[in-house]
């Protein structure tokens, strides 16, 4: 996800975690099946969170938005743990459960990248499924430029990797807004108020057209929004969606997509605020991979289209392991263009 919606709530960080609600020292209780850990990286900790048995070979490793969010609102995934896969979710360092440091520095895609290397080679297979969603996305694609000996497939599900070119796109879509929805908008960011009630609830307008259409909200989306960690976001990210001043402002490596090896899935939702024009650059940069746009999703085509995506899924994943040679290698770029 990206972007706090704070929907009357401000998230403040806590000390040692930047969960809102769970701040103790071992992980929490969960009653769906799911077991919890923490992981240790660089001294903080990192909560990482499985479905599935233990030992399945076939393992997927799902990476939140944000950059701050945490890892509830991708939680359709685990419905893949009844399909014999393996689920993994974790929160980022400085995001839900983790640890929160005080030094805002490492508060980088760099160390994110560190973060997610260091899950993938606590989990005990060489090799696993990726997926990512929105700055997740970002990060999962560069991550697979440098790695893509470590993995099975690939999966960006509104993800980007020319963040300039993201926001352009989403300037335009703010542009689509109702007439006094943009003044309002526009009123209040001349003034630097981003956080006044007047703008968030106009900024609510673009959220429920290219975020999430569904009504209500899922939970655990509402979940994820209200404890997005401003530390996290605003460094990384800036004020919000339309303000991007943050460290990942100039990020384009879109250049280097050629440069991943295994097969890539590359997904949108017709209204999603990171635009299929987004996903059909990444497509035309890293020729084989698979290029789908879900026609009634906004951002999470997981939630909107929760049926059709995982089936979509699954089938990408089972063709992704039928196609990787079994050894650890330089792979192969595979897939159907669009």
């Amino acid at each position: 996800m990206r972007g706090p919606v704070y929907l009357g709530a401000t998230p403040t960080a806590r000390a040692g975690s930047s969960e809102l609600i769970y701040r103790g020292r071992s992980p929490p209780d969960v009653t769906d099946g799911s077991r919890s850990r923490f992981l240790d990286v660089d001294g903080y900790r990192i909560y990482v969170r499985t479905f599935g048995e233990r030992n399945r070979a076939r393992t997927l490793l799902c990476v939140h938005g944000g950059p701050g969010g945490t890892h509830d609102y991708l939680l359709p995934l685990a419905d893949l743990a009844r399909r014999g896969y393996r689920v993994v979710f974790y929160d980022a360092l400085g995001c839900g459960r983790s640890d929160l440091p005080p030094d805002p520095r490492l508060f980088t895609v760099e160390h994110d990248l560190r973060v997610l290397d260091a899950v993938r080679r606590s989990l005990g297979n060489e090799r696993v499924h990726l997926m990512g969603s929105s700055y997740g996305g970002l990060l999962v694609l560069a991550y697979a430029v440098r790695h893509s000996r470590h993995l099975w497939s690939l999966n960006s599900t509104g993800g980007l990797s020319d963040v300039p070119f993201a926001v352009r796109e989403m300037r335009r879509l703010v542009g689509l807004l109702p007439a006094r929805t943009r003044a309002t908008l526009a009123r209040y960011a001349a003034r630097g108020e981003f956080h006044h009630p007047d703008y968030e609830a106009a900024a609510m307008e673009f959220y429920r057209r290219h975020v999430c259409r569904l009504l209500p909200w899922p939970e655990e989306i509402v979940s994820t929004l209200l404890r997005t960690s401003r530390p996290v976001y605003e460094t990384m990210n800036g004020p919000n969606e339309f303000t991007i001043v943050g460290r990942i402002k100039d990020v384009d490596f879109t250049s280097e997509l050629r440069r991943i090896r295994v097969p890539t899935l590359v997904l949108h939702g017709r209204y999603d605020e990171v635009t299929p024009a987004v996903g059909a650059r990444i497509h035309r940069a890293l020729p084989g991979s698979f290029f789908h746009v879900f026609p009634k999703s906004s951002h999470v085509s997981f939630w909107e289209e929760r049926a059709a995506y995982l089936r979509l899924v699954e089938e990408f994943l089972r063709m992704a392991e039928r196609t990787v040679p079994d050894e650890p290698g330089p792979g192969r770029v595979v897939g159907r263009n669009a």
